[in-house]
């Protein structure tokens, strides 16, 4: 009975996903928590060829003299019911979901919890986040020396360089984002997270390099226009001198499309396309911003049929994912809701000051959550 109740707890995909980063079996995912035991007996890790290792390891020691069977499941209950407590308590839950998402072991984890208080165990987990996104821990702990370490790591990492990191600091930012005020009970969806592919997008479109076919253009420009065609930007929206039309700008793309070969007008599509980027408080930069504050985690599929969209379509179409109930991180979310910005003049563009209020925010609540500070109140 005991048994099926364990099975049943691990069937429920929240919980799974909080302990493992693999699709969990239809069937016996109770194994995890004979794997973990047998682990901390010493037993090496198993290969995917040695299927039986778990079995003939609890084998053994059921069948050694003076064997006790009821000791050996109550170790198993032992290793479920701290698993149980941590998935129950949210601020474990958070840490301890981000630190397997980031390839920690659970072994490791239940390691910290020995002979430790709560406090203890929690402020270890904290330690051991600092040290696998931040670096060493410092000999001072104060708000401005873990300012100033956060905003030195912020500040480094680069697009092309540190991409892993770059998810995980993301990812961090969410979880963090969301033990920041205690009255909130909403829960990081890692089952959903680890279910999907994530891309590292960037907010304002880089480059029109990624349009370097007939066909993409094609689509880039068609997407343009069917927005154009939803839209009317008022004249503190519009931010090309001439505020010019809709009409005139739909002209425009009409134009272009009627060309028998699209092929060779290149330059007429460049042109084109900086002067519909300028529409929307964008323009191609020669040094493109990959910084993190211009950075957010979107799923792959979104994130490709996005096609260098400008910061409006991508708002739009992650608008309709959220309306939709589809998983869309918090802080992805807030990004395109401009949540981050002080001053907020129109909601259609990302300017370098929203990018700056974003990093803000971003190394504010990743100090807090080191700090083990929460807000209280909104």
């Amino acid at each position: 009975h005991e048994w099926d109740l364990i099975e049943k707890s691990l069937q429920n995909d929240p919980f799974w996903y909080f302990l493992s980063n693999e699709a969990g079996p239809t069937q016996n995912r109770i194994g995890l928590l004979f794997d973990l035991v047998a682990s901390n007996d010493g037993m090496p890790e198993r290969s995917a060829s040695d299927a039986y290792a778990v079995f003939y390891h609890f084998s053994r020691n059921l069948n050694a003299t003076g064997a006790d069977i009821e000791a050996e499941w109550l170790r198993i209950k032992q290793i479920f019911m701290t698993l149980e407590e941590w998935f129950e308590d949210r601020r474990l839950f958070h840490i301890v979901g981000f630190l397997v998402h980031t390839g920690v072991s659970v072994n490791k984890l239940l390691e910290l919890t020995r002979g430790n208080p709560k406090d203890v165990f929690e402020r270890s987990l904290r330690d051991l986040v600092f040290r696998s996104i931040i670096g060493d821990i410092p000999s001072e702990i104060s708000r401005e020396v873990i300012e100033e370490r956060i905003g030195e790591t912020l500040g480094s990492i680069h697009y092309d360089r540190h991409k892993p990191r770059i998810r995980s600091v993301l990812l961090l930012f969410n979880v963090a984002t969301l033990l920041e005020n205690t009255a909130s009970n909403i829960r990081f969806q890692f089952d959903s997270f680890k279910k999907g592919e994530w891309d590292i997008e960037h907010v304002r479109s880089i480059s029109p390099d990624y349009l370097n076919t007939p066909g993409r253009r094609k689509e880039w420009l068609l997407e343009v226009r069917t927005y154009l065609e939803s839209q009317d930007f008022t004249d503190d929206e519009r931010k090309v001198e001439s505020q010019n039309s809709n009409e005139e700008y739909l002209s425009s793309i009409d134009e272009f499309l009627a060309y028998d070969n699209p092929k060779s007008r290149v330059h007429e599509f460049n042109e084109l396309y900086e002067k519909l980027v300028s529409l929307f408080g964008e323009k191609t930069e020669s040094e493109p911003d990959h910084s993190i504050a211009n950075l957010v985690l979107l799923d792959a599929k979104t994130n490709r049929s996005y096609n260098n969209a400008v910061f409006a379509l991508k708002r739009q179409r992650l608008l309709k994912l959220d309306r939709a109930g589809i998983f869309v991180p918090l802080c992805t979310r807030n990004v395109f809701l401009k949540c981050y910005s002080d001053r907020v003049k129109n909601v259609m563009f990302w300017k370098n000051e929203d990018g700056a209020a974003y990093s803000k925010a971003m190394m504010k609540t990743l100090t807090n959550f080191f700090l083990g500070e929460t807000e209280t109140t909104l």
